[in-house]
């Protein structure tokens, strides 16, 4: 098999990329060793900054954004059993869109394959080679047949655990980043919204979020120990710890919770994102923790710098844009990383914190819903910093 660009992963980041090559002429061929059901049906992240879901729609895959998804205003703040609203439309002119990864994945699935795409799921053994060289080339086994994709360029998109960023040689790579001593137990719940946005909760008991998902379907998370056993918590306990955490917060409308597990939180960077002709997007090269809300948002900047890069690259024989790929990505990541990092400091407790540390996170927590140079400082990062 022949192809100009070969994509490793179905997750939001190859999708779009595949998307947006195809809108440049740009052939491409994905490999997936999920299935299809699989990757549609795997529920991660649910809110899209402005430029984000302004893409989809600009670049002809928003129509079903467009009528199911819930566009917010900003978020609540929960702090001393009151809650706090930050207005982003009003303090930096943006929204946020709630709009499921699964969603989004489905929608790109969809018309990659209308418009005559290759993708080619439930793939296995998927080895890179020749990555540095002039002729990249990706094997894997396909309905029992072993095969090849010779290509100019690999997009290594299959995440944080994919073969993509193991593929490069001892090195290439250096590694930055830190793992938190807490995780996040989530449930999805049939159920209405306590809000009509997203709440943040910091309580001395750990921090608690309310999500959503649909009129219907609602996220909650809680802070927890890293280990710990999703099973051991009973219904009816998860309702109760939320309910006692978000407080300030009227009681929840409880429904059947559906799924629950835990997330660990880290902050992760391989850096660069580019080796030879093989290029990292997505997780595959950083993770950040969820409380910034940035993971899918970061996979989408990425392809969108890279698929402009080869555009410039196939159209007029510019690689300057693939030269410096790494270096604007990296730049965005960072800040993204900061901004993850510094929501996480201030909304949780950590295990080694003092009466000290509790007592400067409220005045922070304080300062920040009084000052509306703050709180559009929060806005702006949350919002979505102007993409290059």
């Amino acid at each position: 098999m022949r192809t100009r660009v070969g994509i490793v992963g179905a997750g939001p980041a190859g999708l779009m990329l595949s998307h947006l090559l195809h809108r440049s002429g740009i052939e491409s061929v994905i490999v997936e060793d999920r299935s299809r059901a699989h990757c549609e049906a795997r529920v991660r992240a649910g809110l899209m900054e402005q430029w984000a879901a302004d893409m989809l729609v600009e670049t002809g895959v928003g129509d079903r954004l467009r009528r199911e998804s819930m566009v917010h205003d900003g978020i609540y703040l929960a702090f001393s059993g009151a809650l706090h609203h930050l207005d982003f439309q009003r303090l930096v002119g943006r929204r946020v869109t709630i709009y499921g990864q699964q969603e989004v994945v489905k929608d790109l699935i969809a018309r990659r394959l209308e418009d005559g795409g290759t993708i080619l799921f439930d793939v296995s053994d998927v080895s890179l080679h020749e990555i540095g060289g002039a002729a990249p080339r990706i094997a894997f086994t396909h309905d029992g047949r072993a095969q090849i994709i010779e290509c100019d360029f690999i997009a290594g998109c299959d995440g944080f655990h994919g073969i993509s960023r193991e593929s490069l040689p001892e090195g290439a790579l250096s590694i930055y980043e830190r793992d938190y001593p807490f995780g996040w137990l989530g449930i999805i719940a049939e159920a209405p919204p306590v809000a009509d946005e997203l709440i943040y909760s910091y309580h001395q008991r750990g921090f608690a979020l309310f999500s959503m998902r649909s009129p219907s379907v609602v996220r909650y998370y809680l802070q927890c120990q890293p280990d710990e056993n999703a099973d051991a918590w009973s219904d009816q306990e998860i309702w109760n710890e939320l309910e006692a955490r978000l407080d300030g917060v009227r009681p929840l409308p409880r429904g059947p919770i559906i799924e629950k597990g835990v997330t660990p939180m880290r902050s992760f960077v391989a850096e660069p994102m580019r080796h030879g002709r093989l290029f990292l997007a997505g997780d595959s090269a950083h993770i950040v923790p969820p409380t910034g809300a940035k993971g899918m948002n970061l996979a989408l900047a990425d392809v969108r710098v890279l698929a402009h890069a080869l555009t410039l690259f196939y159209h007029n024989g510019d690689t300057s844009g693939l030269d410096t790929y790494s270096d604007t990505a990296l730049r965005r990541v960072w800040k993204a990383q900061r901004f993850s990092w510094w929501m996480t400091q201030l909304l949780h407790l950590f295990p080694d914190a003092n009466v000290f540390d509790r007592r400067r996170q409220i005045a922070e927590l304080e300062y920040l819903v009084g000052s509306e140079h703050a709180m559009a400082s929060l806005a702006e990062n949350y919002a979505g910093l102007p993409v290059e």
